[in-house]
């Protein structure tokens, strides 16, 4: 069978979407009309960040030296570890990988992860080493640090510079050559995996899917394996990009159907369709389902948005099936969403989409670890929301979620790098010379790498540094939730969970904060941060003053006196009764900057 799918997977910035670029040039397969820099990068947000964020198709043709003609299904996938999901999505459509390594820089943290990722899910894997244009790039240096760190031969590593173009025709040589070709019967019962799905407000559910066994047609009954339920098939089609309607997809192929489905939930990315009256013996091993790391709550600004909202959570939530919501409800916000993420970039771009796609205005609170904790009563809690989390006196022991971390960076950096990672409280476990880079292993809290760690690690290491990180357990520490407290009310929208070492810092930033942007009001207003009932910080915002002595000139001074009294009752009545309005600007002010 002359066809070949396989993905592109890199570390961040290596290139995969300037190569893919090349290979559609080089084949031809987008009109000059069309043409514009990272093709396959089709959200808004990708292309004005210059990251990829959604694994993309694309049906390619290539004639080889050979004088065949090769149909490829390519695949591009992010890099950044948030979207680790969306490449490990992409694989199960795949047979072969092209790993990319950038020749200046060698082998990076999310390079080995991929590449894991690869041989993991048993793919071929076709090293690609890329900027040979550069002054700096080292092509053999590179190769052998391929070989010692991943552990993958370099035998028929092609080298290219995907900015000009060349050497581009061997990486579609080697394809042809060194991945293997689809396997797969058009006489079997149909057997098709659902890797991805968007939804059209006029077709419904748009599945993707990869055909490993039989054939889908327009008009065929076909079944979705978990949930039971029966569609007939309107359109299938394939993506050249853009999808393009056609007769049937076979084996081996990758496209797309319709099927008039309206309810989002009834098609499970990593599903497995076949006919309704011809069914393949089992479902196809699906991936594993993503779980969320990261909790933050969105909330609208409007209470009315509250019904769009939900409806553009649950179509972004097809499209991106790792991040998952449930309603909540917070005093100061109203009703909102508490709302799973694999990562803070990940939680920005959900938002940057919900606030651009489907127009909403939201608040989202601090993003927040899921924390394990033990009561006195002996009763096992997860914590997903800090405001949730009981008094110090109901808890016997919290556990955080450690990662394994692991840094790529120059032997200079590596004594700085030590000394950020022990402020994190991190404890080292293994350091390892690759060359002239070092890695360095470390466990380390994850809440304490979730917010200003990684622009950090970059600066220190004037940009050289890279990072990856999986999850390893939890384990018990000392952490308190720090409540914050505007006229002694508790603001449950920013309840923090800190390490007790850390908490007066923590509490200090936002208390400091929030008095900058609270207005002022005719009482003084004082803002706290406290654990339990200790008060560890305070700002107060001073009061407007009347100037009651305006028509007091000369005179008797008691009576001066009697006036300004006469002021300090009527403020210390107006501070009884006063509840204190926090601006939403105050909220979006305090929790950008948290975060």
């Amino acid at each position: 069978m002359n066809t070949r799918n396989f993905s592109i997977i890199a570390h961040v910035d290596h290139g995969k979407s300037t190569l893919a670029d090349r290979i559609l040039d080089l084949t031809q397969s987008v009109a000059e009309r069309d043409r514009r820099d990272q093709m396959l990068d089709t959200l808004e947000l990708e292309r004005e960040r210059g990251i990829t964020i959604k694994a993309t198709p694309m049906r390619l043709y290539y004639t080889a030296k050979d004088g065949e003609t090769y149909l490829f299904n390519l695949i591009d996938t992010p890099g950044h570890v948030d979207f680790n999901y969306e490449v490990s999505r992409a694989l199960r459509a795949c047979e072969g990988v092209l790993l990319v390594i950038d020749a200046a820089q060698g082998v990076e943290a999310q390079t080995i992860q991929n590449a894991y990722l690869a041989v993991d899910n048993g793919l071929e894997v076709l090293p690609i080493v890329n900027k040979i244009d550069l002054p700096s790039a080292d092509v053999p240096g590179a190769i052998a640090e391929l070989e010692e760190v991943v552990g993958i031969p370099g035998d028929h590593a092609v080298a290219v510079s995907a900015k000009t173009g060349e050497n581009i025709e061997a990486v579609l040589e080697g394809i042809v050559q060194h991945l293997p070709a689809p396997t797969g019967s058009p006489e079997r019962p149909l057997r098709a995996l659902i890797f991805d799905a968007v939804y059209d407000s006029y077709q419904g559910v748009i599945a993707f899917i990869r055909v490993f066994d039989g054939r889908i047609e327009s008009g065929d009954e076909v079944i979705v394996w978990s949930t039971g339920k029966r569609f007939e098939v309107d359109k299938v089609g394939y993506f050249s990009p853009a999808p393009v309607v056609s007769e049937g997809l076979g084996p081996g192929d990758v496209g797309w159907f319709t099927a008039g489905v309206k309810e989002i939930s009834d098609t499970q990315i990593g599903d497995t369709v076949t006919h309704a009256d011809r069914r393949c013996e089992g479902s196809i091993p699906g991936f594993q389902p993503a779980v969320p790391v990261v909790f933050s709550g969105l909330y609208p600004t409007d209470t009315e948005e509250y019904p769009r909202l939900r409806e553009a959570l649950e179509k972004l939530r097809l499209n991106d099936a790792a991040f998952s919501f449930e309603p909540e409800t917070s005093e100061a916000l109203g009703f909102g969403f508490r709302c799973g993420f694999l990562g803070l970039l990940h939680a920005d771009i959900v938002q940057a989409r919900l606030e651009r796609e489907f127009d909403l205005a939201l608040i989202a609170t601090a993003p927040a670890v899921v924390y394990h904790l033990t009561t006195t009563d002996g009763e096992e809690m997860i914590v997903q929301n800090p405001a949730d989390l009981p008094s110090p006196d109901r808890i016997t022991e919290i556990r955080e979620p450690i990662v394994a971390l692991s840094v790529y960076l120059p032997e200079e950096y590596v004594g700085a790098a030590m000394g950020l990672l022990q402020e994190k409280r991190g404890t080292m476990r293994d350091m390892q010379y690759h060359g002239r880079r070092v890695e360095l292993r470390y466990e380390v809290p994850f809440g304490e790498i979730l917010y200003d760690f990684h622009d950090r690690l970059k600066s220190l290491s004037r940009g050289y540094a890279s990072m990856d990180y999986k999850p390893l357990e939890y384990r018990a520490s000392s952490l308190s939730k720090i409540d914050i407290l505007v006229n002694e009310e508790p603001v449950d929208a920013l309840s923090v969970i800190a390490h007790r070492d850390k908490a007066y810092d923590v509490g200090r930033k936002i208390v400091d904060k929030m008095a900058e942007v609270i207005p002022r009001q005719m009482f003084a207003v004082p803002i706290q941060a406290a654990i339990g009932g200790k008060i560890l910080a305070r700002a107060t915002v001073r009061a407007f003053r009347k100037d009651v002595l305006a028509k007091c000139y000369g005179g008797d001074i008691t009576r001066k006196k009697k006036l300004l009294e006469k002021q300090k009752k009527g403020k210390a009545r107006m501070k009884q009764l006063g509840n204190v309005e926090v601006p939403q600007e105050a909220f979006l002010a305090v929790l950008s900057s948290d975060g």
